[in-house]
């Protein structure tokens, strides 16, 4: 065939060009939004251990604080990847961490005390750290696409898996009017992909889960299929960087009323 030349249609047995229709789409009334890896991110690994060193008391040059943070990230941060090993007596709180916010502090200061940093406190000044927003960057394209939702009317629950209150970041980062309602994991007793914890979002905004987006960055956060809703898996970027959300203004707003 010459380089130029177009490739052969698929025809069907009557001669005719097989295309297929695209599939109809489904109206979106309300967005649900995972919080962590879909609208912020937790700080850089090393500044968060130089702060938290701070907080101590300890000035940790960079070269120390980039090995902590390793060993640190290693042994199980919050917000990071799972640690690679739960010791059996953190085991009870690790699988209770979103349920209770003793369960949570329990595991990750646990996990962070497996570590020899030699910075007295440095477990239980990570941690808190992580309760402030300063602990967080919000991705730089959350403002933007809640600002839109909020004009096009369309509703937004904020659904996660955590166990700690997330409600003063959002007043600190000067999103709080943007978020219609908050369902989270340690506040209602369960956790994601139970099919409970979408409903119970879809329910506090008032919409039907079939004309609800839920917007995440993992398998837990499809588990709103079983639930009715759809889902929209975004893979969670680096702080500071966008995370992509533009491509819930697509789906949303678009269909914004159009009933």
């Amino acid at each position: 065939m010459p380089d130029h030349a177009e490739p052969p249609n698929p025809r069907t047995p009557s001669g005719a060009a097989n295309t297929l229709p695209a599939p109809p789409r489904r109206p979106v009334d309300a967005v649900l939004f995972d919080f962590h890896g879909t609208l912020a991110q937790v700080e850089d690994p090393v500044s968060w251990v130089v702060a938290g060193a701070a907080e101590c008391g300890t000035a940790l040059d960079r070269g120390r604080a980039t090995v902590l943070a390793d060993r640190l990230i290693t042994a199980g941060r919050a917000g990071g990847p799972l640690p690679n090993r739960v010791p059996p007596q953190l085991a009870e709180v690790w699988a209770n961490r979103d349920l209770y916010e003793y369960a949570h502090r329990a595991a990750y200061t646990g996990l962070a005390s497996t570590v020899n940093t030699g910075v007295d406190g440095l477990a239980e000044a990570l941690y808190e750290r992580l309760l402030r927003p300063e602990g967080w960057v919000p991705y730089t394209d959350t403002a933007a696409t809640l600002q839109a939702l909020r004009a096009a009317k369309v509703p937004v629950a904020v659904v996660s898996n955590i166990g700690f209150d997330i409600r003063p970041f959002f007043t600190a980062w000067g999103l709080a009017d943007l978020i219609d309602t908050y369902v989270l994991s340690y506040e209602v007793g369960r956790c994601k992909p139970d099919p409970d914890i979408f409903l119970r979002a879809c329910g506090a905004l008032r919409v039907d889960p079939e004309r609800a987006l839920m917007v995440g960055d993992s398998p837990a956060d499809a588990g709103a299929v079983r639930a009715g809703c759809a889902a929209l898996l975004l893979p969670a970027a680096e702080a500071g960087r966008p995370n992509g959300l533009g491509a819930v203004l697509d789906l949303a707003i678009r269909d914004a009323g159009n009933g």
